[in-house]
């Protein structure tokens, strides 16, 4: 049986603009979105009805893309579908021990910040993790590698419902793979956020058997599958 904190991980999106990334969207009525240059996910709750999607319509404007994240809802026949992509969630075992949080100091990973966002979107149209856009460092933390001072690999925190925190853009230059900067680089970041007493969780897809493999290795333990969803508005 799981614990009631698991709960919040129904609804990530809904969640954190409710709560800690409340100032990074906006709301109206039960249908909130993030700002467009933050990220693309918006939220209505799972029992949506023609309100909360009329609602989100508002806020998202005619012919805008709504990324639906992993919210079970389906909205009205009149909104065009976009895509559908099968994945799971993935959370960090309240038993897990991770290393200690300034192990990062051994490993060459490095805090990214605003002055790296146009090498974070470089590394970011090169590898594909999924989206990221100018403000999306404005999350949480990002961390990086570099490789004679080229960003060659970074990870970050995205979604942060209550008592969580989501690892995501977990990404490696192609020239630079194969020397264990993903698995670094999400063991800097799980160590960070079970510091400050908040547990690890991430989404993959699930074509994705390496990085799944990689998560497995790492100590996650997948919770539940989970379908992507994205639309256009009227």
């Amino acid at each position: 049986m799981e614990d009631r904190d698991v709960v919040a991980l129904d609804d990530p999106v809904g969640a954190s603009l409710r709560g800690a990334h409340a100032h990074l969207g906006r709301r109206v009525g039960r249908a909130a979105t993030y700002s467009p240059d933050v990220a693309t996910f918006s939220a209505v709750p799972a029992d949506a009805g023609a309100a909360e999607w009329a609602d989100l319509a508002r806020l998202l404007g005619p012919d805008a893309f709504a990324d639906m994240f992993s919210c079970p809802a389906i909205p009205p026949s009149d909104w065009e579908p976009v895509f559908v992509l099968e994945g799971r969630q993935m959370i960090w075992p309240g038993s897990g021990r991770p290393g200690p949080p300034d192990a990062e100091a051994d490993t060459g990973v490095v805090e990214l910040g605003a002055d790296d966002v146009p090498e974070m979107l470089d590394l970011v149209e090169r590898t594909r993790p999924g989206p990221f856009w100018p403000r999306t460092h404005e999350l949480g933390a990002y961390l990086g590698i570099r490789d004679q001072g080229t960003l060659v690999a970074m990870a970050g925190e995205r979604l942060r419902p209550p008592g969580w925190t989501e690892i995501s853009a977990v990404c490696t230059a192609p020239e630079a793979r194969g020397q264990g900067h993903a698995a670094r680089l999400v063991s800097a970041l799980v160590a960070r956020v079970v510091a400050r007493d908040e547990r690890p969780f991430l989404h993959v897809a699930e074509a994705n058997t390496a990085a799944i493999a990689l998560y497995e290795r790492l100590g996650f333990k997948t919770r539940k599958d989970v379908t992507f969803r994205g639309f256009r508005t009227p």
